[in-house]
């Protein structure tokens, strides 16, 4: 059994799409549970969500990397994986998952790639860039770019090493290095996710990145910079 945790808040606009991508999994539907962990919506994201996943409940810890714990908390697979609900998930992503645990019994973190789901040459020269700066520090063992929308973890593991903590901005970076302590952290090139662009479209791209820069360089959190305090379109 694999957990697919997702975090949500005001996403009735996306949410559908993503969820979908995840009903169409080359793997049985009996073998991994969709789970989504809302912030307290005030759209119909949970009303859109229960068509699909086999678990809705609103959160109680804080942030997104809270509500990643909350939904492990309450999942019952062997293996998590999170994704995001503005993503889309391509048909194998499931399948490829449960492979790569399998095959390499050592491994305690697993995470890939992303695309733009919008078109435009920029969005795909600032993704690329992107994954090339997660390959290199993978393949040079200096720093594991993962990323909540595309990563997942053995669950015990995952407990054991504390979970994410809840900070604003830097929590996927964070945990993995906690991870690397337990087992091995895994980067596949073809574990690919959907990424949507439409945040970094509204606010700037080299401004939402100063912004993550600046909250991580501050330990994960920062009251002068709005990264994860905005209502996105």
């Amino acid at each position: 059994m694999i957990s697919v945790i997702i975090p949500s808040y005001n996403e009735e606009a996306n949410i559908g799409a993503c969820l979908e991508s995840l009903c169409r999994q080359t793997v049985n539907r009996d073998e991994y549970e969709i789970i989504v962990v809302d912030g307290n919506s005030k759209d119909a994201t949970r009303e859109i969500a229960s068509r699909y996943a086999d678990l809705v409940f609103i959160q109680t810890s804080k942030k997104v990397g809270g509500a990643r714990n909350d939904g492990v908390m309450r999942s019952k697979g062997d293996i998590v994986a999170t994704t995001d609900a503005d993503c889309i998930i391509p048909p194998d992503w499931v399948e490829r998952i449960g492979r790569d645990f399998s095959s390499d019994t050592d491994m305690v973190q697993l995470y890939g790639p992303v695309y733009p789901i919008e078109g435009g040459v920029k969005n795909h020269v600032y993704l690329a860039l992107a994954n090339t700066f997660s390959r290199l520090g993978y393949y040079s063992r200096t720093l594991y770019y993962t990323l909540g929308c595309n990563t997942a973890f053995r669950r015990d593991a995952f407990l054991a090493a504390g979970m994410y903590h809840c900070i604003d901005a830097g929590d996927d970076l964070e945990i993995a290095r906690r991870m690397r302590k337990i087992g091995r952290v895994k980067f596949d090139n073809h574990l690919r996710v959907g990424f949507s662009m439409r945040r970094y479209q509204q606010f700037g791209t080299l401004k939402s990145l100063y912004e993550w820069i600046y909250i991580v360089l501050h330990g994960g959190e920062s009251d002068k910079c709005n990264y994860t305090k905005r209502e996105y379109k």
